[in-house]
């Protein structure tokens, strides 16, 4: 699942691929646009449903 959000870092609207196979996840990932770290988390629910979504910036 494609979901978009705004990077804390540089404010802008970029995408990340979900798998919405795993109910909970948690991960760091860098910025497409700027190449800040990001820490990820979401709740998948019955398996198609983003039931809560968190980009937090690391290193602020």
């Amino acid at each position: 699942m494609e979901h978009f959000y705004n990077c804390p870092h540089c404010f802008s609207n970029v995408s990340i691929l979900i798998d919405i196979s795993v109910p909970h996840q948690s991960f760091i990932e860098d910025c497409e646009r700027c190449c800040n770290p990001l820490e990820f988390r979401f709740i998948v629910s019955n398996g198609q449903d983003l039931e809560q979504f968190e980009v937090q910036p690391i290193g602020q």
